[in-house]
């Protein structure tokens, strides 16, 4: 009986060793991830920029184009 409680326990102990590897390396994937968005944004604000310098007449025809927005409302406003 007690050996087979080392052995469960010995078992626990690698799973918990292989999630909190599995874990670690998905953090550090969604930090690259998170990285890599925002300097897409970037460079998406920066290229948008340079386009309306050099064309600005297309910037209102693409807006007159776009629906409006619909406004966003927290609702941490609405229980007040």
């Amino acid at each position: 009986m007690l050996t087979f409680l080392w052995l469960l326990t010995g078992a626990a102990l690698v799973l918990a060793g292989a999630a909190l590897f599995v874990a670690r390396r998905q953090s550090k994937r969604l930090e690259r991830l998170t990285e890599s968005y925002w300097e897409l944004r970037y460079e998406h604000g920066q290229l948008r920029a340079r386009v309306n310098r050099i064309d600005p007449e297309q910037q209102t025809a693409a807006a007159a184009a776009e629906p409006p927005a619909s406004n966003f409302i927290p609702l941490s406003s609405l229980k007040r």
